[in-house]
């Protein structure tokens, strides 16, 4: 699986393109917001919140519509802009988590949505799950969605998020809480420190 810069590098327009994507599936009256209400079904009310790998704020910003305080992250200065453009009131920084470019904390809940933990390079993987969990408040959690079938396997993860001392809550199969078995082709995975 190719890394989210290496895809970049690649196509200079795929940024816009998955921009463009996001506001037709909207335009289109297609549900973009699961990730959204399920952060926020588990979250405090008027929770802190990251959104790691926030690509265009799509989750961050509904959940701050919601009422949380949601700071985003993402490696693409071109997200950025849109997340910046469309969802002013949250705070939206550039930055690699594998370099531990991670907001300040503590944070009540991490949520990594759209597959961000698949376009880390493998060595990449275990620090950027380590500067998340720094980041977690006592009692807060992190929440990693991704597809099973995008080169990396759901034992491999849990063993990393491990050896980094995150402890595994709970798995889940979809946003909409199926529930997780070896077959299932994607993993929401809540994990606390």
């Amino acid at each position: 699986m190719s890394t989210w810069k290496q895809i970049v590098a690649a196509n200079p327009d795929h940024s816009e393109n998955y921009a463009r994507r996001w506001k037709n599936f909207a335009a289109e009256g297609r549900d973009i917001n699961g990730e959204a209400r399920f952060i926020d079904a588990l979250a405090p009310r008027n929770a802190r919140i990251l959104d790691a790998g926030c690509g265009t704020g799509r989750v961050g910003g509904e959940l701050a519509r919601r009422g949380h305080d949601v700071v985003g992250v993402d490696i693409d200065e071109t997200l950025i802009g849109y997340a910046r453009a469309d969802f002013p009131d949250c705070q939206w920084h550039v930055g690699d988590l594998a370099q531990g470019d991670v907001p300040e904390g503590p944070f009540d809940v991490i949520v990594s949505a759209g597959n961000v933990m698949t376009f880390l390079a493998v060595s990449e993987r275990q620090a950027a799950l380590a500067a998340l969990g720094k980041q977690l408040s006592a009692e807060g959690c992190l929440v990693i969605g991704f597809g099973t079938n995008r080169g990396y396997h759901y034992r491999q993860f849990l063993t990393d998020c491990a050896a980094v001392g995150l402890k595994e809550n709970l798995l889940l199969g979809t946003w909409d809480i199926q529930p997780f078995t070896p077959q299932s082709d994607f993993i929401v995975a809540i994990l606390n420190r």
